[in-house]
């Protein structure tokens, strides 16, 4: 498993080096995984000579991707994100620019030359347990640097953070690579661990200060997603780098203020307003979340998945309006609606066990069925995105999928 995928990154160094362009595109997701993963591989392709233009996404939606692809003899690096589209990437790309893949999600192979899916769900690991992409691309990092005589080890911690952000941990601690990459890190004196009656608590190193791994976590979510349209994902590079100095915490907590404002108020209109099927219940926000990042979506889902309003036998879904724009790329017509779902702690438990089917296994079909867009699933945790307008025919597909995957 993780020695094919070793293997198959070290293939995909000697490409990158023989490729005749030093210039890289790189673009990656804008959470704590994403912005670890990006700080990793901007400093790393900075340290070895390549010139990095770099993006941060909340998807990689088709219509940025036709803009990035239209590019010629170019690099350009996925990062926590498209491993299941790396068919579509390829057949977007047309061969003619060197992609490469680093992603933890449930992905699909592709044949070609030109593109290197370095997810590791292809090579026998869960991505929502062994291995993350900020793990993932470390050991990209790694392998690129002892190429030049140098190292990554100075990047093991940021290699953890992404899985720690991410919350997939067992028995409240980290494993598998994830594991493997922590004992780097602690060797380097970069991430310290307590022992707990349950689990880990970790404390990493940035800038020369040691803080709590969850407060770091929590402020690059914050950033990247409260933040994502007012260069919060420039934040979060600079605090994977340095730290947080008082600016930056006064930032953090600002952004923090505003989000507990919105979802304090949607909390209200929720408790008398959520919807429910056979299987789901769901809402839509709408553009009411405006000015905060989709990704906030997930996280309002997060908060919501357990709380007792709620019926903690069925999957949760909500629904948030993209904006159309992308920040670095400028307008874009999307008229898209981004639904993400989440399960409480009940339904975890039966996901898990085999007894209810996981959310990768049966959102992105629904969402392809209605020709919505569909990347980077778990389990657990899942977004794919509509036309607006289809909220309820989305809701209403993900139940006939569901009704055949269960009586299977």
């Amino acid at each position: 498993m993780i020695d094919n995928l070793l293997q198959a990154m070290e293939n995909a160094v000697v490409a990158l080096k023989k490729y005749s362009s030093r210039k890289v595109t790189l673009l990656h997701h804008n959470d704590t995984d994403g912005l670890s993963s990006g700080t990793i591989l901007l400093n790393s392709l900075n340290e070895t000579g390549y010139e990095v233009s770099r993006f941060s996404l909340e998807k990689p939606y088709p219509q940025v991707l036709k803009k990035v692809l239209l590019q010629k003899n170019q690099i350009i690096i996925f990062a926590d994100f498209a491993g299941k589209i790396g068919p579509l990437i390829s057949k977007m790309n047309e061969g003619r620019n060197l992609i490469i893949i680093l992603d933890h999600h449930p992905a699909e192979t592709v044949d070609d030359e030109s593109v290197f899916s370095l997810d590791g769900e292809l090579f026998g690991l869960k991505g929502d347990r062994d291995i993350s992409a900020s793990a993932t691309c470390y050991l990209f990092a790694d392998i690129l640097l002892q190429s030049f005589g140098l190292s990554g080890k100075l990047y093991s911690h940021l290699g953890v953070i992404g899985a720690i952000g991410d919350g997939f941990l067992v028995d409240g601690c980290l494993s598998g690579v994830n594991r493997d990459v922590l004992k780097t890190a602690v060797e380097q004196d970069l991430i310290r661990v307590e022992k707990l009656s349950y689990g880990e608590k970790y404390f990493i190193t940035l800038g020369a200060k040691e803080y709590s791994a969850d407060d770091i976590c929590l402020s690059l979510d914050t950033v990247g997603g409260v933040g994502y349209y007012s260069d919060g994902t420039d934040k979060g590079i600079s605090i994977c780098q340095s730290g947080l100095d008082s600016d930056m915490s006064e930032y953090v907590e600002k952004l923090i203020r505003k989000k507990d404002s919105i979802f304090s108020n949607e909390l209200k209109n929720l408790k008398k307003n959520i919807q429910t099927t056979d299987k789901l219940q769901w809402f839509n926000v709408e553009n009411r979340f405006q000015p905060m990042g989709v990704k906030m979506i997930g996280v309002f889902c997060t908060i919501l998945k357990d709380m007792d309003f709620l019926d903690r036998s069925k999957y949760l879904a909500g629904f948030q309006q993209v904006p159309d724009m992308v920040p670095g790329f400028g307008d874009i017509d999307f008229n898209a609606t981004k639904i993400s779902m989440r399960v409480s702690g009940e339904l975890t438990d039966k996901i898990r066990s085999g007894q209810i089917p996981g959310l990768s296994s049966f959102l992105p079909e629904a969402t392809e069925h209605l020709g919505g867009f569909a990347d980077a699933c778990h389990g657990l945790s899942a977004a794919t995105t509509v036309k607006i307008g289809q909220e309820e025919l989305l809701i209403e597909e993900i139940e006939k999928v569901l009704k055949v995957k269960m009586e299977i």
